[in-house]
């Protein structure tokens, strides 16, 4: 599945829009680490617990537009975004939005 940010694919033509299709997931955070990240708010640095909860959201987030965008007979997704919201100030939203497209 071929993903860009771009509204088009350079070199490609899109034969048909499919429609939107996003991937969505919201993980919260545990309470080891709230704790460590408030200690290292104390200190600075990087808050490596977050960081990959982060990347790990973010991963399944893409994965569940790409499942979205196959079903609907997508070869392609253009104008791709990731969009992160905290939620209830325990978690953390990541949405994958985009327009799947059949390439020429």
């Amino acid at each position: 599945m071929l993903i860009v940010t771009t509204n088009d694919v350079p070199g490609r033509e899109i034969a048909e829009p499919l429609g939107e299709v996003f991937g969505l997931t919201v993980r919260s955070r545990n309470i080891g680490s709230n704790i460590g990240a408030g200690f290292k708010s104390l200190v600075g640095g990087e808050l490596k617990g977050i960081t990959k909860m982060l990347h790990d959201s973010r991963e399944e987030a893409l994965q569940r537009l790409r499942d979205e965008a196959a079903s609907k007979g997508a070869d392609a997704v253009v104008a791709f975004r990731f969009e992160t919201t905290e939620y209830a100030q325990t978690g953390t939203e990541i949405c994958a939005y985009g327009t799947a497209v059949r390439l020429r």
